[in-house]
């Protein structure tokens, strides 16, 4: 059989039991939280007064600190992209509705609440350019993006396992930030946010470990195919508006180093998570070229880590048209 037969029927065997992944890793939507939950209520009579609120704690929030939340929030944005992705990997079939095409679905609908959460609150704020940031979500939808997965689940379940855990990081410290500035209301709301990615990340991460315990060699090689690509991020494509697509996204991974809300150590330091996770040391049955596979990544993390030692990061800050020093 073709690798690609292969994974096919890997992933329909794993099917069988996409519906118990559905009832532990996803909330039911009368259950879970919305948006609404924790902005200022605008059927209230104190509506003004919440809004008033919420706008004079947010200005102690420093410059990097929002460049860094609307990065956040428009790579939330461009959710479109990432539901059409995953429905074209093999073992996804939306015209049949079958059990993965399920997943996608009801994992998009609580990714989405994501993107509303935020933009509502930087709305409110009125600490940024919403016009510039709107132009700069639809051009990251236009322009979509490459994460070098192809159609093939096993890598595509990587980069997910991956980038779940990495959102979840860079909600966490942006909601820790918010608390030690003494805005608790964004505190809760990214905490939220950063819980929900906790569980997607738990969810794909254990997809890959099914998959290791059916077919270990060739995700074994999955794996490292990844690692050896290094995994890029949603809004690598990210524009500002009247750009072509530049480094916009290294000016905000910038900005996200230097107040510490995502950092080259926390790369290694999932990668190393990811490695522990799926007992990269202990899968037996593999054939050669998998063995080196398993060796060349048990070695990477402290490898890579000596790398991000040297890594110096700008100290000027780059003017994004999404904050303007003015409004701060």
């Amino acid at each position: 059989m073709s690798l690609k037969n292969i994974r096919l029927e890997v992933m329909q065997l794993l099917e069988k039991n996409v519906s118990s992944y559905v009832d532990q890793y996803l909330i039911p939507v009368e259950k879970i939280w919305q948006p609404s939950d924790f902005l200022p209520n605008s059927e209230s009579d104190n509506f003004l007064e919440e809004v008033k609120e919420l706008r004079e704690i947010s200005k102690d929030l420093p410059y990097d600190f929002w460049v860094a939340m609307v990065g956040d929030m428009i790579t939330e944005e461009a959710l479109p992209t990432y539901e059409n992705w995953l429905m074209e990997v093999e073992g996804v079939d939306n015209l049949e509705r079958n059990g993965w095409a399920k997943w996608v679905r009801q994992w998009t609908g609580e990714e989405n609440r994501h993107g509303d959460l935020l933009n509502k609150y930087l709305y409110l704020s009125g600490r940024v350019n919403m016009r510039e940031i709107e132009m700069t979500t639809q051009h990251l939808i236009n322009d979509g993006f490459d994460i070098g997965t192809g159609r093939d689940p096993y890598k595509n379940f990587v980069y997910t396992s991956f980038q779940e855990l990495a959102t979840y990081v860079s909600h966490n410290r942006v909601s820790q930030l918010a608390k030690s500035y003494g805005d608790t209301k964004l505190a809760k709301m990214c905490k939220m946010v950063a819980g929900d990615e906790m569980r997607h990340h738990l969810a794909y991460s254990e997809f890959v470990n099914q998959i290791f315990k059916i077919d270990p060699s060739e995700m074994m090689l999955a794996f490292q195919y990844m690692m050896k690509a290094k995994i890029v991020m949603p809004a690598h494509f990210l524009r500002e508006s009247g750009q072509k697509i530049s480094s916009a996204f290294e000016h905000f991974s910038d900005s996200a180093q230097r107040i510490g809300v995502y950092t080259a150590s926390d790369y290694v330091d999932i990668m190393q998570k990811l490695i522990e996770k799926w007992q990269i040391d202990k899968i037996s049955g593999l054939t050669d070229e998998a063995e080196k596979a398993r060796d060349y990544l048990m070695k990477l993390p402290a490898r890579m880590a000596r790398i991000s030692e040297r890594l110096v990061i700008p100290q000027e800050s780059f003017q994004f048209k999404w904050v303007e020093p003015a409004r701060l």
